[in-house]
Formats: structure tokens, sequence, C-alpha cells
């Protein structure tokens, strides 16, 4: 291999790495919507035990008004749970049609443009002045963008960037330029094998973001059982649940209300099914604690 970090094969290495509080995994419920969304998040998690540290939502920043990022911000800080906001517009919200071509379907989560890095810019700033610290960002360009800006000192400087995982980096030389050009949490490809993901890990630090559930739009796969692997090879680890034989709902609106609660819903005792999995398979695995900050968790600041 060229480069001496990547290593030279896929093997399993046991990971070292933790999180900031020295825990090895943490529990994200993604496509939770709406304010809403998330009050039924956490009733469900309160309701069965499941831990939860962040919830992240796919319609975009444009979709919601500001007391909805307000009120996300407030229920994110008094439970100390991250709350991660996408960007819009993207490719598919504009008048260009390659994102709907057979090739180009994963064009339509970039930015497309001067124009619209401007506005994903301008979404990034409006939701940081009303609390959130933490944006899915789907385009490298603007990963730059807003990591070059936290640096300058013109966004603050506890902002995470989580890379999306519809750009779907599969081995370690892409990782790690995730990285270096800002990514503080990584979304990887969702059919990664273990030893691939052990083979990222020992190239990059931020956390990986896995679906071990993953939509069907991100391939469908149901890998419950191979988690405690994942987080004994791939530590620090966000352990997400998507839904297979569920609709995409993005962008969401309030036609979609009662679907998308369901959603959240089971997304959550999915949640909780893997996470007694883990108690029973890896017991020793450690989880980051719930309902207190942590130095690299972004929960939301009430002015």
């Amino acid at each position: 291999m060229p480069n001496s970090d990547i290593p030279a094969t896929d093997a399993l290495v046991r990971s070292e790495k933790r999180f900031a509080d020295g825990a090895q995994y943490r529990i994200e419920i993604p496509s939770t919507e709406t304010p809403k969304a998330f009050r039924v998040a956490l009733e469900e998690a309160d309701k069965i035990g499941c831990p939860i540290h962040r919830v992240s939502q796919g319609s975009g920043i444009q979709m919601l008004s500001d007391d909805d990022i307000r009120e996300y911000a407030k229920i994110g800080a008094d439970r100390a749970i991250e709350v991660c906001l996408f960007t819009t517009p993207r490719a598919g919200f504009d008048i260009g049609g390659m994102w709907n071509a057979p090739a180009g379907k994963f064009i339509q989560w970039q930015v497309r443009g001067s124009d619209q890095l401007r506005y994903s810019l301008d979404e990034v700033k409006r939701a940081v002045d009303l609390g959130i610290r933490s944006f899915l960002l789907a385009d490298i360009g603007l990963i730059e963008i807003v990591s070059e800006l936290r640096a300058q000192g013109q966004l603050p400087s506890n902002l995470i960037i989580k890379s999306s995982a519809v750009i779907a980096p599969a081995n370690p030389a892409s990782c790690r330029i995730l990285e270096r050009i800002g990514s503080d949490t990584i979304n990887v490809a969702t059919d990664l094998t273990i030893q691939q993901l052990s083979a990222i890990r020992q190239v990059v630090s931020a956390p990986i973001d896995m679906y071990v559930e993953a939509p069907d739009g991100l391939g469908g796969f149901v890998r419950h059982h191979e988690t405690p692997d994942m987080i004994t090879f791939a530590a620090p680890l966000y352990v997400k649940l998507g839904l297979r034989n569920s609709p995409d709902i993005y962008p969401y609106g309030g036609h979609l209300e009662n679907l998308a609660l369901s959603l959240t819903r089971e997304r959550v005792r999915r949640s909780k099914l893997v996470y007694d999995l883990i108690q029973r398979q890896a017991p020793e695995a450690i989880i980051s604690a719930t309902n207190q900050s942590h130095a690299d968790l972004a929960v939301p600041a009430i002015q």
C-alpha cells in the first residue's frame, strides 16, 4: 500500500479508541422529523428503557419553522441529547435532472451550484442562532466550508459536522478524507463487513455512524446480531436503526404525521431490541451515560 497509514488488508483489529467519556457506543434515532416525533421517541424510550444519545432529521432545515427548531433545541437541552439537522436545499430540490437519472441517484443529496451552497450556509447559521449545534451534511464541499467557518470563529467551536450516509464512504482512505476536511462523525456505507469497518477504524478517530438496520433506500440490511462485533472492532460507534420495509417520507409534511410518528416509535423499539442484544452478547461493552452532557456530544444551546 503506497501510504503506510492505510491497512494493506481488511483484518480484524480490536479498537481501543473511545468517545470522550470513555464509552464505546451510543444510540441514535434517525429520521426524527419533527419536535413532536422527538417527544414521541422519548416517551417510547422511557417506557421500554431504551437509551438515546442523538436524534437526527432528514427532510432538512428548510422544512422547519423557527418555532420548530427552538422546540427541538429545548427538548434536546432538557434531556442532554444531540439534535442533528440536515441542510437543504439539495440537487433533488432543484430543477436539474441528473439526480433522477439511473446513474445519478446519489447526486440528489449533493449541493448544486454556488447559490445552493449559500442557501445551505444560511440554514446552518439560522439553526445555530436558534440553538442547534449539530448538522448533517451530504456534500464534501459544504463539509469543508462549514469546518473552515468553525475554525475561523464564524460558527461555534463546539459545532458537530456529521457526514451523511448517502456519501457512503467504503474504505479507509475515503473516510480519512472526510475526517481531514472536517467531519466529526462519519456515516459509512451500510454493507461493510466487520473486517472493512475495522480497517477504517485503524485510520480514523472520528466516531463511525452505522446503520445496523438500513432503510430500503440504503440497502435494507438487518444486521442486529453483528452489532457487538461492530462495537468491538469499530468503536467509537453510533448505533443507528433505520427501518426495512418502510416508506421514504422525505420531505416530511403534516400530511404524513401519523406515519412519521409510527415509524419513530418502531425505530425506538428496534433500538431497544439491539440494546438488549448487546447486553446479552457483550455486557462488557461501555455505553455513554444518558441525561448528561459529554464533551463530544453537541447538545443544543439554549440562549
